[in-house]
């Protein structure tokens, strides 16, 4: 089947988004735990150590949104109960994250899950995940679990969450400016993802 959808504007890349829920609670899988891994809630997190967090595990993926967004915004975040930060560890050094939000009544939303790349392949990921997909059933009044991955994360990514119980709900295409081309993220970051043939328009010059 060809890909009838249009090309991307100058300077933008094309990502394929899609949107998955659990709605069952799983059996709870039993994988080895990770040798000297621990976990600990990230309490009061500071902003400084989530840019941390979220700009060394989503560089190469291509994380961008919360790069771009304004300081007091991203500090709202942190701050709102509702928001729960749990950082993974192997020998007291960072590891991962997981991010989940219960903002929506009755739904609990993975909003992050990713290793720092020193720690991929290490038998991390997948223990990683079982245990996030518990913590968020473990809320009160739980009753589904949602989250969206896209075609700029890594290859498995989309696979490992239906293995783990996720069913895909939807799907969108859309087109967002190359945060290398932006200078969000360094021009070596995202080494599977092109850069696109033209750069991104210059800024229209604001009135005097």
């Amino acid at each position: 089947m060809t890909d009838s959808s249009p090309n991307p504007p100058a300077g933008h890349i094309k990502v394929t988004v899609t949107y998955l829920e659990m709605t069952t609670r799983p059996v709870r899988r039993q994988r080895p735990h990770p040798q000297g891994l621990s976990l600990l809630r990230a309490e009061n997190c500071t902003l400084s150590f989530y840019r941390y967090l979220y700009d060394t595990v989503g560089e190469e993926w291509l994380w961008w949104f919360r790069r771009a967004m304004p300081a007091d915004q991203l500090r709202s975040i942190l701050a709102d109960a509702k928001t729960e930060i749990y950082v993974a560890y192997v020998a007291g050094v960072p590891a991962g994250y997981v991010e989940l939000s219960r903002a929506r009544p009755g739904e609990c939303e993975l909003q992050y899950l990713g290793l720092i790349p020193e720690f991929i392949g290490r038998g991390i990921g997948g223990w990683l995940l079982d245990w996030a997909i518990e913590a968020a059933w473990n809320g009160a009044g739980v009753e589904k679990i949602a989250v969206n991955t896209c075609d700029l994360d890594h290859p498995r990514a989309l696979m490992t969450y239906q293995k783990a119980g996720f069913r895909p709900v939807g799907q969108e295409v859309r087109f967002d400016p190359d945060p290398r081309l932006a200078g969000l993220i360094p021009m070596t970051a995202g080494s599977h993802i092109p850069l696109p043939d033209q750069p991104l328009p210059a800024p229209e010059a604001t009135p005097e």
